[in-house]
C-alpha cells in the first residue's frame, strides 16, 4: 500500500492542528482513511455494518491516542496498526461467524462461459477460505493480498518482525494448498513472498 507525499503531508497537517487544539484537523483524517479502514473491517468480519462499527471505533482509539504518533513513519502505517488492533480485540470479544477450514467450500474451477460470474464466485470462495484460516495466518495473508499492503507496511501494522511476517504468508499459503489443491497453481508471483491471482483487493461498496 503506497501513500502519495500530498496525502501524507495532509496527514501531518491535520495531525499537528488537533494537537494544536482544532479538533475540525481530524475530519480531514476521517475524509481520507474512513474507506480504507472500513473495507479492512469487512475483510475482517465479512459484515457491512459490522465494519462501519469497527472503523468507527479505529478512529476512537487513533483520536485518544494521537499524540503517541511518533512520526517514526507514516500517519496512514500507524492509523492501519490501531484498527488491526481495534479489529483484533473485537473479534475476540464478539468472534464473527466462520467456518473451518475443513468444512469451507473449494473455489470452482475456472469456467469457459460466465467468465466474469464464475471468477466472482471463485474470488468469494478464496476469500472464504482465507476467513478460514487460524487468525495468525488469517491477518497477514487479508494485509497482504485483500489490502495490497507490502511486506514491510504489513509488518508494522501487526507490530511483528518482516521475517515473521514473510513466514506466516507462506505457512499461510500452504494450509490453502494443503486444503484447496486446485489453488496449487495459483499461489505464487506476488512480490518477493508470491502471491494469488484471485486475492485481489476488491473494494466493498
Amino acid at each position: 500500500m503506497s501513500e502519495a507525499p500530498a496525502i501524507a503531508n495532509d496527514d501531518l497537517a491535520d495531525v499537528e492542528r488537533v494537537l494544536a487544539g482544532d479538533a475540525r484537523g481530524f475530519e480531514g483524517i476521517v475524509r481520507r482513511w474512513q474507506g480504507p479502514l472500513v473495507n479492512m473491517a469487512w475483510r475482517y468480519c465479512r459484515d457491512r455494518g459490522r465494519a462501519e462499527d469497527l472503523a468507527q471505533e479505529a478512529f476512537v482509539r487513533a483520536w485518544r491516542g494521537l499524540s503517541g504518533w511518533r512520526r517514526e513513519g507514516s500517519f496512514s502505517t500507524w492509523l492501519f496498526a490501531v484498527a488491526a488492533n481495534v479489529y483484533r480485540n473485537e473479534l475476540k470479544r464478539f468472534p464473527t461467524v466462520t467456518v473451518a477450514m475443513e468444512e469451507a467450500p473449494e473455489p470452482a474451477e475456472h469456467a469457459r462461459q460466465l467468465v466474469r460470474m464464475e471468477e466472482r464466485h471463485r474470488e468469494d470462495s478464496v476469500r472464504r477460505a482465507v476467513l478460514a484460516l487460524p487468525a495468525r495466518y488469517r491477518e497477514p495473508v487479508l494485509l497482504y493480498y485483500f489490502h495490497e499492503m507490502n511486506v514491510d507496511a504489513a509488518a508494522r501494522t501487526l507490530k511483528m518482525p518482516t521475517g515473521t511476517l514473510k513466514a506466516r504468508l507462506a505457512r499461510g499459503r500452504a494450509l490453502l494448498k494443503k486444503r484447496f489443491p486446485t489453488l496449487a497453481g495459483e499461489l505464487g508471483g506476488k512480490g518477493e513472498t508470491g502471491g494469488i491471482t484471485h486475492l485481489k483487493r476488491n473494494e466493498e461498496a
